[in-house]
């Protein structure tokens, strides 16, 4: 008699992930339509089919009265299989330390409560897309605060 070979559970689908995650089970939104329309186009996808959908966590979390007193990120976008999350704000320099608070509550909320979409991320995962252009000081601390992150702010996220 032959042996089965143990298989791991297959990987998640991104809307899997979330209807995993309690907090925002119920936010899963096809395309890019989590994403406020005054901010699509800040995003930009080569292909829209590979969108695997899309999770406006700070809306989500507000409507459920939760961490109302934190700076949480805004959004997770899954394209061809890995989620990045995409903070759209304004970039200068006195903005920098609200940013980074951002960063650093989705990063613990990521590995605290929502650990099946965090195992989705993409390896480069976590972007600053500036509302109105960057106005963050060259070479000042504050910049280099930001680029030790692995965060720059960009004008557009494009995915390909």
């Amino acid at each position: 008699m032959k042996s089965k070979k143990y298989k791991p559970n297959k990987k998640k689908t991104f809307k899997q992930a979330i209807e995993a995650t309690e907090e925002v089970r119920f936010c899963y939104k096809e395309g890019k339509s989590a994403i406020l329309n005054r901010e699509r186009n800040k995003v930009e996808l080569s292909d829209p089919r590979k969108c695997g959908g899309s999770l406006f966590i700070d809306q989500c979390l507000i409507e459920q009265n939760l961490y109302a007193q934190d700076n949480r990120w805004d959004y997770a976008i899954d394209y061809n299989g890995e989620v990045f999350f995409f903070e759209v704000h304004t970039a200068n320099t006195r903005e920098v330390r609200t940013v980074l608070n951002k960063l650093s509550w989705l990063k613990d909320w990521l590995n605290q409560k929502a650990p099946e979409i965090n195992i989705l991320k993409a390896k480069t995962s976590f972007y600053w897309v500036q509302s109105n252009g960057s106005h963050i000081l060259k070479n000042s601390s504050q910049e280099r605060e930001v680029l030790q992150e692995g965060l720059k702010p960009i004008s557009k996220l494009v995915l390909k």
